[in-house]
């Protein structure tokens, strides 16, 4: 199949660029569905205008490649050995052309391969079928969404829901309990794939495969097709909303599937997936390799060309009531700051991902970071045949995972501000309160929006962590964030948290018998 590779290649450049039909509809109907004027219309304007962005430039729609995962069915006798071959060689190539950021790491030592190969990574699962043509998709999950996965066991008690049992009931009370639990931190408004049944291992294989499914199908189980309608409609009167700043939509599509367990066995697991739902899929001629048709591009696409104005609208309207920030920030500046405040950054910058919390909990930083700004990013960077850096891509990380490091760090740098998605906990909220810092959370997902506002690259430092751990040093323009966490003691994602427990807790009762 000579045309295999270079196939292979164009879906992973599409599936990173080019969000799918039926997904940019999704995001069309809730962007009508949310109130002008409110945080979650702020996010769903800027959602879209980096959709545009990404389809003009042919550059990733998030920063985060996630662990690519592919699944091939193929005619008996197909070569699957020179077909994962050409896969792996195609990854290592759109790597290099900034169509995805270098992901794959050792468990051990955490160095980065830089290319996206590595054992295990990127995941290839062949199927052999009897048709006489290939039927290749590709699925890029970030790592935002993957860490909001979950996977319960049969009977259990639940926050806000009381025992769930080993029932329909008690799947119906887990499905909920998984969108609570996600919050914002798995960006949403988002998609979860649901697997009933089988083992831990196979009922996770089984809810990652629902989210191949098309956005718009139909279950054939008109018991579980219920379930997957009742959920959406349910987890959307949480009012978790875009990013978790409350809102209309919450999820945007609910699939589920189901196979047999052992009777001592009963496993709901969840596979949620980002409103940046990147899935594709090919039919390849299996004599010469190449492309006959796409999947998932049905019917009508939305090209957002029309968002542009209302993008632009909405950050007129933002603007009027908005913070400017340039570093160094003084703390009286920051003790200004309450929650529910847009700011617009200027200046410089610092990126700070896992490694770099970890280095500076027990090493002097390399620059001086007193009245600092540190941006949970882990971007997208080429090198022109100058040297010189470039930004493709740019949003933000889930901050949670920097919990245990962030306020110490705070006050022993002096940083002043950190930017990230999903919100802190309480001894980051806690040392904001003590020190003089602020929490400022940004669009998930937007990696175009926020790379626009990145106007040029002043360094580098801790480059031994790889590309996506290293300590960028950007300057920026115009780059926009909510204030979520203040210095005064307040969080919104605590208070959207126990709101909507609240509001989960009125599905407690049965429903299904």
């Amino acid at each position: 199949m000579n045309n295999f590779f270079e196939s292979m290649y164009e879906l992973i450049v599409e599936t990173s660029t080019n969000l799918p039909k039926d997904v940019r509809r999704a995001i069309a109907e809730a962007k009508l569905k949310e109130s002008a004027g409110t945080r979650s219309a702020m996010s769903l304007a800027t959602i879209t205008n980096n959709i545009k962005m990404a389809d003009e430039h042919v550059s990733p729609i998030c920063q985060d490649t996630g662990l690519p995962t592919f699944k091939l069915k193929v005619p008996v006798g197909a070569n699957q050995i020179e077909m994962k071959k050409d896969i792996q060689k195609a990854i290592a190539k759109a790597t290099k052309d900034g169509k995805l950021r270098p992901n794959s790491v050792d468990s051990l030592t955490g160095d980065n391969s830089g290319d996206n190969l590595g054992e295990g990574t990127p995941v290839i699962k062949f199927e052999q079928w009897e048709k006489g043509y290939i039927d290749a998709r590709l699925i890029l999950k970030g790592g935002g969404c993957e860490n909001k996965n979950i996977q319960y066991s049969l009977p259990c008690e639940l926050d806000g829901l009381g025992r769930a049992g080993r029932d329909l009931d008690g799947v119906r009370k887990c499905i909920l309990h998984s969108v609570y639990q996600a919050q914002g931190q798995g960006c949403s408004a988002g998609f979860i794939g649901v697997g009933i049944g089988g083992d831990r291992t196979s009922g996770y294989e089984l809810a990652k495969e629902q989210l191949f499914r098309h956005v718009d199908d139909v279950n054939e189980n008109e018991d579980i097709r219920q379930l997957e309608d009742y959920i959406v409609e349910k987890a959307n009167e949480l009012g978790i909303g875009t990013m978790g700043f409350g809102g209309e939509t919450t999820l945007l599509g609910c699939k589920i599937g189901v196979i047999n367990r052992i009777p001592a066995s009963f496993f709901v697991s969840v596979a949620y997936n980002c409103w940046a739902y990147r899935r594709l899929g090919v039919k390849i001629n299996a004599e010469n390799g190449a492309i006959t048709d796409w999947f998932y591009q049905d019917g009508e696409k939305i090209e957002f060309t029309a968002e542009e104005q209302t993008a632009a609208s909405q950050e007129e309207e933002t603007s009027k009531g908005e913070v400017v920030l340039e570093a160094p920030i003084t703390e009286e500046k920051i003790r200004d700051l309450k929650v529910g405040d847009v700011v617009r950054i200027n200046g410089m910058m610092y990126t700070g991902r896992d490694a770099i919390h970890k280095y500076l909990s027990d090493n002097d930083a390399p620059i001086d970071l007193n009245g600092q700004i540190i941006y949970h990013c882990g971007p997208v960077m080429l090198k022109d045949e100058d040297g010189k850096w470039h930004v493709k891509a740019a949003g933000p990380t889930t901050s949670i995972r920097e919990e245990p490091y962030q306020g110490d760090i705070m006050k022993r740098f002096g940083i002043r501000a950190v930017i990230g998605k999903g919100g802190m906990g309480p001894k980051t909220l806690q040392a904001l309160k003590d020190h003089g810092g602020v929490y400022l959370n940004a669009i998930g997902g937007a990696a175009q929006y926020y790379a626009d506002c990145i106007k040029s690259v002043e360094g580098v430092d801790l480059m031994q962590f790889g590309i996506p751990e290293a300590m960028w040093h950007l300057k920026v323009e115009g780059f926009t964030a909510v204030v979520t966490m203040d210095s005064h003691g307040n969080s919104l994602h605590a208070d959207v948290d126990k709101s909507s427990l609240e509001k989960l807790a009125q599905f407690k009762d049965p429903v299904f018998k």
